[in-house]
């Protein structure tokens, strides 16, 4: 951040007074705010200041200011020095704000830049007739229309060496100027030919009902999968309901097992259970393996019947 200064003493005038009809408009724009509240003016009295010390802020304006605000003077100081707004330095009677950042820079503000220092000189450099200054500074925001300069209170747009050149002069011989764009086009408009709105899409409200038509297939798939498995879960707890709970062996099959083991038999004196009877004794011929086919045979005619119903 740059460090901005006041102008040194010698080029400092003795004194600063509002005049009367300046006077007038302080007073109704500090009688804006609540008793206590007045330093709140201290921007518009400065720009005030600035524009009856023909473009800049003297150190004496802002003493009085700060006496008019009963404001300590390191506070208004603070703001003066703060803001870029206000110049602490004389400036010509036309200030020129040269916007020099990328935009400007791509659109041929260096050949703008060549015009004001072969005319004028060095940034800060008042012209021996004090008509012209000049001083780069941030963005502008007018981009679209770059390169730029602001002079004044004016903008000066669509600038080149030729229609700059010429502004200058018409500017220095007192002839009247017109602000904005210099190369003939309204504002902002398109530079080469104006061809707003001649696709029928961007207002006949096509591009709109096709979004709309695309968000409408989205929300039916979303509630076409959500039926779908509303169904899936529906036929699912049907079939749950007509099913019996599984039939449980009448023994313990871990236990029967141990039973049976050929060690465990010799050691408790028994014999060794032959195979025929083994398979006999096994779960797809036992009786239970008969009574839980009978009971799915039945769930099975169950559901038959419900999906009959339906």
């Amino acid at each position: 951040m740059s460090v901005r200064r006041l102008a040194p003493k010698e080029i400092q005038p003795e004194g600063f007074a509002f005049t009367p009809e300046n006077t007038a408009w302080a007073e109704r724009i500090i009688a804006k705010y609540p008793e206590g509240r007045q330093a709140s003016a201290v921007i518009s009295l400065l720009w005030k200041a600035q524009e009856q010390g023909g473009g800049w802020v003297s150190e004496p304006a802002i003493r009085t200011i700060a006496e008019l605000l009963k404001m300590p003077y390191i506070r208004v100081l603070e703001v003066a020095t703060f803001y870029t707004m206000f110049n602490l330095q004389p400036v010509g009677r036309y200030f020129i704000q040269f916007c020099g950042t990328t935009p400007c820079r791509l659109r041929g503000a260096q050949e703008i830049q060549d015009v004001l220092e072969e005319r004028i000189g060095h940034q800060g450099h008042i012209t021996e007739d004090g008509l012209f200054s000049w001083l780069e500074v941030e963005c502008l925001g007018a981009c679209c229309n770059a390169p730029m300069v602001q002079i004044n209170d004016d903008y000066y747009e669509d600038l080149t060496p030729e229609n700059f050149n010429r502004l200058l002069d018409d500017l220095a011989a007192g002839r009247p100027v017109k602000p904005g764009p210099q190369n003939g086009r309204v504002a902002s408009e398109p530079q080469d030919a104006v061809n707003t709105l001649l696709d029928p899409a961007l207002y006949d409200g096509s591009v709109i009902g096709s979004w709309r038509k695309r968000f409408e297939e989205e929300e039916a798939r979303a509630r076409a999968e959500a039926e779908t498995k509303a169904a899936a879960e529906k036929a699912q707890a049907a079939r749950d309901a007509v099913l019996p709970d599984p039939a449980k062996p009448a023994t313990t099959r871990p236990g029967e097992q141990a039973a049976q083991a050929p060690a465990q038999r010799v050691a408790e004196g028994k014999d060794p259970i032959k195979p025929e009877h083994k398979e006999a004794a096994s779960p797809a011929t036992a009786p239970e393996a008969e009574a839980r086919k009978a009971d799915q045979k039945l769930a099975d005619e169950k559901l038959a019947d419900s999906k009959a119903k339906e």
